[in-house]
């Protein structure tokens, strides 16, 4: 299994209904691509300065399965209109479980 780690850092422009807009966006994720054997996304619980505003972490049985994911032009689209232009910041990383 493939455990994909994303942490979004957003920017000035990111205020707090544009936030929990970019959240519905990718909360949808796994209804409009799938794939993913398990999937979670939230903001930060703001117990420490300093953190990411947004955690995701989503499970695939496979390499394969992420990569589709990945290249889905549905979550290609949710990156560049809710992600891409109000971030800060993204730290990701892909690891076996």
């Amino acid at each position: 299994m493939l455990r994909h780690v994303v942490l979004f850092t957003w920017s000035d422009d990111a205020d707090p209904e544009r936030r929990s807009t970019t959240l519905a966006a990718l909360r949808r994720l796994p209804e409009e691509v799938g794939g993913m054997t398990s999937f979670a996304v939230g903001p930060d619980a703001g117990l420490r300065e300093g953190n990411a505003h947004t955690a995701l972490v989503a499970d695939f049985p496979d390499v394969e399965a992420w990569r589709r994911y990945a290249e889905h032009p549905v979550h290609l689209q949710v990156i560049a209109e809710h992600v891409t232009p109000y971030l800060a910041q993204r730290i990701a990383a892909q690891y076996e479980v």
